[in-house]
């Protein structure tokens, strides 16, 4: 997966849009126009703040169905993404929540998105909807019927959930990366809002040998120059929102404090790795 391709930059901030409840979800307030404002302007003001790429995800659809959404949901976020499209330029991501990969590639397919986000690839792992089971073989088979290169992101160990069975970190990114064919691996916390150990991703970096290894939860402004050393990438929501509660909209001045702050972690570690391969040479 190639990073400057895709997002004009080696290390990419992807902000997430959380749209509201959807219809048939059980919170659906029956207005889809008060959707379609509000993922609007979190989009506009994510675009604004910088970010390099954005997620649209039916993040308060919860409680998820685990595997196929209700057709509804799938023509609401193809109608809120297309629109989204429309009002900025970046690489536009779909994350069917909680599992469902076959309607993220066909909303991608169709509006032309760019990557998706999979919670679920391969393996078993016990959730809060019970046992879910990756299902890779079907997914890449049907993004090839669709003749799409629409890229898919993969979550290793995924957050809200447990493996079944002892697989390390090592071996479940390589199995990710070389058995389930993922573009790009995403390592979380064990819930939302809660960043993974610099430890894991520097374990997931080595095992991922080159694949982008993306943080997918936690990251503020506090710990990503931490992080973003063992990372290709950073996917961030909660710590965008007003007063970095999950429920509230996405807050332009926050936006910015990440992505300055992720910046110019970037542009040091630059220089430092710079200053070493200068060294080495030097001692050769």
């Amino acid at each position: 997966m190639d990073l400057d391709q895709i997002f004009k930059t080696p290390n990419p901030i992807i902000g997430v849009v959380h749209l509201l409840p959807l219809p048939t979800s059980p919170r659906w307030g029956g207005n889809l126009k008060t959707v379609i404002d509000r993922a609007e302007q979190e989009a506009t003001a994510l675009a604004s703040g910088g970010v390099n790429g954005i997620i649209v995800e039916n993040f308060f659809d919860a409680p998820f169905a685990k595997d196929q959404v209700d057709p509804a949901v799938v023509s609401a976020m193809t109608l809120i993404v297309q629109r989204i499209m429309n009002l900025v330029t970046l690489p536009i991501g779909i994350n069917v929540l909680r599992n469902d990969a076959h309607s993220s590639l066909a909303i991608a397919a169709c509006t032309g998105a760019k990557f998706i986000r999979v919670n679920v690839l391969n393996g078993v792992m016990a959730t809060d909807q019970g046992i879910i089971e990756g299902h890779a073989h079907e997914i890449l088979r049907y993004r090839r019927e669709l003749g799409s290169d629409v890229k898919i992101l993969a979550d290793v160990l995924v957050k809200h959930g447990r493996p079944l069975g002892s697989p390390n970190l090592t071996t479940a990114v390589q199995e990710t990366i070389e058995r389930a064919l993922a573009d790009g691996v995403i390592l979380s916390g064990w819930s939302t809002g809660s960043p993974p150990s610099l430890e894991d991703l520097e374990l997931a970096r080595a095992a991922a040998m080159g694949t982008p290894v993306f943080i997918g939860s936690g990251a503020s402004w506090e710990n990503v120059g931490t992080l973003i050393q063992a990372a290709d990438g950073v996917i961030v929501s909660s710590s965008l929102k007003r007063h970095g509660q999950i429920h509230q909209p996405i807050d332009p001045s926050r936006v910015s404090q990440f992505v300055e702050t992720t910046r110019r972690n970037l542009n040091q570690l630059s220089v430092i790795s710079h200053q070493l391969s200068v060294i080495s040479q030097s001692k050769k």
